[in-house]
């Protein structure tokens, strides 16, 4: 799960996204810490979701979604899946047989990571680590509803400022047909093979965005690397500017850059 990633890599997207709807005060009528008003906070928010251009599909979408009590208590322990040290977190997370797997992948799918390299020029390394990381090469992509898990975290106190253009953003995804009421993904709203948040599906999401299809999945995070600040021919080391964009958590950054130095040094 990545969510802590994703305190800085949709930050300058949220500011920007703030400065147009007004303060986190205005993003809502206010704000809760449980789910009693959550049903009235959705009333307020399908009013400015529909001013901010979700249709008819995204606001039918809204009015369903229910108070995600698993996402609020995962949210609330998000730090501790962050803590120790490298070491200690490579092994909490399987780091060894990511890179295992990882180099198997990088030999099966080469045409798909060749192309996406000419494209991005990112390597496959830290795709395929972060594909690793992130949802076990696509085998748990998450059960909790989207849309309800993403809502609820604009309504919870928070950080409702962070998730309300993801909130929206999941909206118009509905509206697109990227998303609908019923698709499920990780428990902060990430969607996909490596859990792009709604907002970053948006801006970041290449070709169909479809992120339950693992080569538009790569080639996204590829373009969000490259967005990011990845360097073409660069170590994954020499590249964690790049990642500390897509996670801004220590020791995720340096399992990545050492899980992808893994793989592409096979």
């Amino acid at each position: 799960m990545a969510f802590f990633a994703k305190g800085k890599m949709f930050a300058a997207a949220t500011v920007v996204a703030l400065l147009a709807l007004g303060t986190g005060a205005q993003a809502a009528a206010s704000c809760g810490k449980s789910s009693a008003g959550f049903d009235a906070w959705k009333q307020d928010f399908a009013a400015q979701a529909k001013s901010e251009g979700v249709g008819p599909k995204g606001l039918a979408a809204l009015a369903g979604a229910t108070y995600a009590t698993k996402t609020i208590s995962v949210d609330r322990g998000i730090h501790k899946a962050f803590s120790g040290s490298v070491d200690e977190f490579m092994k909490r997370r399987g780091a060894s047989a990511i890179i295992s797997r990882g180099r198997a992948l990088k030999k099966s799918n080469a045409a798909m990571f060749d192309k996406i390299e000419q494209n991005y020029g990112v390597s496959p390394g830290v795709l395929l680590a972060i594909w690793g990381m992130e949802t076990g090469f696509g085998s748990a992509m998450g059960n909790q509803n989207t849309v309800s898990a993403i809502v609820t975290l604009a309504y919870d106190c928070r950080r409702p400022d962070f998730f309300h253009p993801h909130a929206i953003a999941a909206l118009k995804l509905v509206d697109r047909g990227a998303l609908s009421a019923s698709s499920v993904g990780a428990a902060h709203g990430e969607i996909g093979h490596t859990q792009f948040l709604p907002g970053n599906v948006l801006k970041y999401g290449v070709g169909s965005g479809n992120l339950r299809d693992k080569a538009t999945a790569l080639a996204s995070t590829a373009n969000f690397l490259k967005a990011h600040g990845w360097r073409a021919g660069a170590s994954a080391q020499s590249n964690i500017g790049a990642i500390a964009g897509w996670n801004d958590a220590n020791v995720y950054q340096q399992a990545i850059a050492r899980i992808a130095t893994a793989i592409d040094g096979d």
